[in-house]
């Protein structure tokens, strides 16, 4: 099944790293991040890009950077398929540039907070990494992958009330094995079987349905459509307005 989707996928939807091998692709800054010498507020924000090779047609990859008040660095937080096939943790946390392309494909900024509630959410972040529980596997579809990753922080962190867009593939993977969690913006409800099929439903999630981890939906709050492979079109699925008004102080 999941070569039949590929292959209908492929030919709507071109992925920006197919035409070069990963060692020569770009991971430079996109300059979105501020630096740490002029923003000394803490942050959280959440990045996404197309994955690379032939899966970028249809999916992106998202984690999360974070930069604690008056720090110099920042921190990244991301699952990596490939370390986990040769053997090794595919949760990775390091210092690093924050907003890096993605082998080639540009970082697009899903969402970010900053200040007290930054804050907040750093130390949240720290608590829960270590008890991620699929540490040491990666299955491209329906997951657990890098999405189910910083899907499970974002619906553990009350402070990050986004969603990630529906072409997230692995979002929907509940990481508990239960078929009821609530939404990842935290006002809704979601029930999921293993990633494949299920719907959502919320304030700020609008509905959406899963059918073999790809998403259809539709938020009325913010007016959007949701589809496979092109993601969100219409509004932007940045922060709800309560939440913007922490990010001025």
């Amino acid at each position: 099944m999941k070569n039949l989707l590929i292959f209908l996928i492929l030919g709507s939807v071109s992925a920006p790293a197919l035409s070069q091998g990963w060692r020569e692709s770009s991971r430079a800054s996109m300059g979105i991040s501020p630096s740490p010498s002029e923003e000394s507020r803490a942050i959280v924000q959440v990045f996404g890009a197309r994955t690379f090779g032939k899966r970028g047609a249809f999916a992106v990859h998202t984690w999360i950077a974070t930069k604690e008040a008056d720090a110099l660095v920042y921190t990244t937080y991301e699952v990596i398929g490939w370390r986990a096939r040769y053997g090794r943790e595919a949760l990775l946390v390091k210092q690093d540039i924050p907003d890096r392309r993605w082998f080639g494909s540009d970082a697009e900024l899903i969402d970010e907070i900053r200040g007290e509630t930054a804050e907040r959410a750093i130390k949240r972040i720290q608590e829960l990494v270590p008890k991620y529980p699929h540490r040491f596997e990666y299955r491209v579809w329906p997951g657990p992958n890098s999405n189910t990753f910083v899907s499970w922080v974002i619906r553990n962190t009350s402070e990050l009330q986004v969603e990630l867009p529906p072409h997230a593939i692995g979002r929907d993977y509940i990481v508990d094995h239960g078929l009821f969690a609530k939404s990842e913006s935290g006002t809704g409800l979601q029930m999921s079987l293993f990633g494949l099929i299920g719907f959502t439903f919320g304030l700020y999630d609008g509905l959406e349905i899963n059918i073999l981890s790809l998403s259809f939906g539709v938020d009325f709050l913010r007016p959007a459509i949701k589809l496979p492979m092109l993601g969100r079109l219409g509004m932007s699925e940045r922060s709800p307005p309560h939440k913007t008004e922490s990010n001025s102080g």
